[in-house]
């Protein structure tokens, strides 16, 4: 356990030097964020009005309409999600292969994969559908049921993102070499280490305990002061989120580079490898 946090930490190291390098990775997942907000709010009165905030309700009181618009919700949300993550990804590759990128290049990149992304994002809208029909109309088996084939997703499209902003080829071809390519590089059966997501979490938990004291504090001042530590909380966890964010996106993309060529450029190469570890 103590090793595989060491190695996240040091992923993450490796991933905020990268981030100190090209600071502007962050406008991705920021202009992610706002585009979702965005996206989000568009559905708020459709779904209001079609009870579509459960989206398969118990009983038979779901109509195709409903359906519907859960699937369009899932495409729009997955399409902006993953068009700004391959502009992220796309951006980190240039600068893991000794170039310098901007927030254009990036853009760019994903600006000429659009229709690929939104193919990708409607097989995943499709998963995410299922997925959660059969966990909320199933029982208790149905619903690990649900997560186990949510993780096993997981996995298989863990590199089908750089996939599609490197090569040229379809979404169902790019999940398809995604699997493969975990597959072969990390093998058939795996558990991820302790992982980024553990490291960035206990920074929110750590963050979280500031901020309570912090609204504490200066509740016993004056509401004014309440409201603007309220707030400085707040942004402090839109920043631990962007920069998760970004981190992530540069991982994802280290992880593809190391994949194809085993070259692990800012990266341990042994801790590359064992990444996810073999059962």
């Amino acid at each position: 356990m103590a090793g595989s946090f060491s190695n996240s930490i040091a992923l993450v190291k490796a991933s905020a030097n990268v981030l100190r390098l090209d600071k502007e990775l962050m406008v991705f997942p920021l202009m992610s964020g706002i585009a979702t907000v965005l996206v989000t709010a568009s559905f708020v009165v459709p779904f209001v009005v079609t009870g579509g905030f459960q989206v398969f309700p118990e009983g038979s009181g779901a109509s195709y309409l409903t359906y519907a618009l859960g699937f369009l919700f899932y495409l729009a949300q997955y399409t902006v999600i993953f068009f700004f993550n391959s502009a992220l990804v796309g951006a980190a590759l240039i600068r893991l292969g000794g170039g310098d990128p901007s927030v254009g290049d990036g853009l760019a990149i994903a600006s000429k994969r659009v229709g690929t992304i939104v193919g990708y994002a409607a097989i995943a809208a499709t998963v995410g559908m299922v997925l959660r029909f059969i966990s909320e109309r199933g029982g208790l088996v149905a619903r690990l049921a649900s997560g186990f084939a949510g993780m096993a997703w997981t996995l298989a499209t863990y590199l089908a993102v750089p996939i599609l902003v490197t090569k040229n080829i379809g979404p169902i071809d790019a999940v398809k070499e995604s699997a493969a390519l975990f597959k072969r590089t990390w093998g058939e059966q795996v558990v991820g280490n302790f992982g980024m997501g553990a490291v960035m979490f206990l920074a929110g938990l750590s963050w979280a305990a500031v901020s309570v004291a912090l609204v504490m504090g200066a509740s016993s001042i004056a509401p004014q002061a309440m409201v603007a530590a309220t707030g400085i909380a707040v942004l402090g966890f839109a920043f631990l989120g962007l920069i998760g964010s970004a981190l992530n996106g540069i991982y994802t993309a280290a992880l593809y580079r190391y994949a194809m060529t085993g070259e692990a450029g800012y990266f341990d190469s042994g801790i590359m490898g064992s990444a996810f570890r073999p059962k």
